[in-house]
């Protein structure tokens, strides 16, 4: 076990890297307090409608930014930097990379997970409809969809000549975000550990959930060389030691997708234990233990943690919703109804009981426990007396609604329904969500006062590892909580379900066939060295239900003002 001289004993960093910011935080190991953090956005690239992309060397910038300047923080709080024993990173998830082995250059940039221009890819696959979805899923626990990284490497094989010469010539490296960081802050070039743990691997549709290895068969369905794949570890061991920032030598010992490491932090350890992170997308996970549950209702079979290289390995049943927090931020990058998101709740509250708007936010298609990437937003229910709070109120309501047909999948999957709903994640901050979530679920939704339970769960895998031995899992506290009960009857839940669903039947069907297929020469494509890579671009800024909704807006003002003058 290692020890700290310092006021607040052995501290645990934990590097955060989400879809729209970099955060490294630290954590006193004997509390789980927050002692200090940086963070720093992310931007976007969106060369094309429903291409969304990130720089990776962007990413890794941020993150070596984070660190430095979170110790810049330590010192000015009068705390020793090198109190910090060990760092556990956790990621944004499906998130693609490939880069040169001998470079260390991208060959392009970052595939995000809710990136849809593998449409054509996955129909491919398919064999235009020959095969069904699942047909991997006794192998990888996963459908065939444009989410995974699998079907996002295969098309950067297919439609990008640097990687295809790359492993030709050997030198091409793939990985998630994780894989990405880890290469870079371990050496790089000079010796980086190309390493992923079983959380990540096991979203990526090449790894075997029975095996923990890549599959031999998995790999030639997608015809992805096993060379270019990572090494896969556990959740907790010490993998090397950051040879870049202020913190050169301390171990990386944690690494956990994000969905993963918040169900660590919320200690959701035993069975029928869920969690539900609202962010980006939004996430919901049950602890099936160490048996591996198939869904026959739309939901995913996942790693859901291995604490140590000889510890056993946990299994979750995922709920994967595309579409949470951003679209808030496309009600006021787009549509400029809300000034910020945390508006949201003050106006959702001023039209409850008038009019009945639904919005079904499918910008990258629907996800669990839909898997339809044929589907496409809609908003249905529009009167002569809607107004933007109306929009605001259903976008809301569609977090809501997406969670409970996560939930209402989970309890056929499982037999038994859940007792109470666990929550995390930026959107949770919204107390109108948070009821309405539970009215519309018809259970108590408990919400932990310390927010950052996704980069505790890093730091937990982090200080729990062999060699660290900093964070004791029997000793852990509670974490104290805010409790939403459900307010409303089953009755009106239930015919507020129902419209939903008839709102969800009228998204379907939209996509064209040819949608996603790449036109010879691959236009727009942003080059890595390019200067706009740097700008920020609000994501699915071209997604075209944007101009569907405001033209509806403008019919809507027009036909105000006219029934105003008569």
């Amino acid at each position: 076990m290692l020890k700290a001289k310092g006021r607040f004993g052995p501290l645990v960093g934990s590097i955060d890297e989400g879809t729209s910011s970099t955060r490294f935080l630290v954590f006193a190991a004997n509390t789980a307090e927050v002692l200090t953090y940086h963070q720093i956005p992310v931007p976007h690239i969106t060369p094309q409608e429903g291409w969304v992309e990130q720089n990776p060397e962007l990413i890794l910038h941020s993150v070596i930014e984070t660190i430095n300047v979170t110790c810049d923080n330590l010192r000015k709080l009068d705390i020793d930097p090198l109190d910090i024993v060990a760092v556990g990173i956790t990621n944004q998830r499906e998130t693609t990379v490939v880069w040169d082995s001998r470079t260390g250059k991208p060959l392009y940039n970052a595939l995000v997970w809710l990136d849809m221009r593998t449409s054509v890819t996955v129909d491919k696959i398919l064999s235009n409809g020959k095969r069904n979805k699942n047909f991997l899923k006794s192998l990888c626990g996963l459908p065939v969809s444009t989410y995974f990284s699998a079907v996002k490497l295969r098309w950067l094989i297919d439609n990008v000549p640097k990687v295809r010469d790359a492993i030709s010539d050997g030198r091409c490296l793939f990985g998630t975000i994780d894989t990405w960081l880890i290469w870079n802050l371990t050496g790089g070039v000079n010796g980086g550990l190309h390493i992923t743990d079983v959380t990540n691997a096991s979203r990526t549709m090449l790894m075997n959930i029975n095996t923990l290895k890549w599959d031999p068969h998995l790999c030639k369905v997608f015809d992805v060389p096993l060379a270019v794949l990572p090494e896969i570890r556990s959740s907790s061991e010490i993998y090397g030691y950051l040879s870049e920032s202020a913190l050169c030598g301390v171990p990386i010992s944690g690494c956990l997708g994000d969905q993963q490491a918040a169900l660590v932090g919320q200690m959701c350890f035993q069975q029928g234990q869920a969690k539900s992170t609202y962010g980006t997308g939004c996430f919901l996970l049950y602890n099936t233990s160490t048996a591996i549950v198939q869904s026959n209702h739309g939901l995913l079979t996942t790693v859901a943690y291995q604490l140590g290289r000889n510890s056993p390995v946990f299994y979750a049943l995922e709920g994967s919703v595309a579409v949470a927090g951003v679209a808030m931020q496309w009600l006021c990058d787009n549509l400029e109804i809300l000034e910020c998101a945390g508006d949201s709740a003050d106006i959702a509250e001023k039209v409850d009981g008038v009019g009945e708007v639904s919005f079904v936010p499918a910008f990258s298609g629907l996800y669990a426990p839909y898997w339809r990437k044929d589907a496409r937003s809609v908003i249905v229910g529009l009167t002569d007396e809607t107004k933007p709070g109306h929009i605001v109120k259903a976008a809301l309501e569609a977090v809501a609604f997406q969670t409970r047909d996560i939930l209402e999948a989970m309890g056929l999957d499982c037999g038994y329904p859940l007792s109470k709903l666990l929550v995390d994640g930026g959107m949770t901050a919204n107390n109108y969500l948070m009821q309405i979530q539970a009215d519309y679920c018809g259970i108590p939704v408990v919400r932990p006062l310390m927010t950052e339970t996704t980069a505790l769960g890093s730091a937990i895998a982090a200080g729990y590892a062999e060699g660290v031995g900093v964070w004791n899992l029997k000793n852990i506290q509670t974490v104290p909580s805010d409790v939403f009960l459900p307010s409303i009857t089953e009755n009106q839940r239930d015919v507020k379900y129902a419209r939903w669903k008839m709102a969800i039947a009228r998204s379907l069907d939209w996509a064209d066939d040819k949608e996603g297929e790449v036109e010879e020469g691959l236009p727009s494509i942003a080059k890595l060295d390019d200067e706009e890579d740097e700008k920020k671009v609000p994501v699915l800024r071209g997604v075209s239900a944007g101009l569907f909704v405001l033209t509806t807006f403008c019919v809507l003002i027009v036909a105000q003002m006219v029934a105003g003058r008569g």
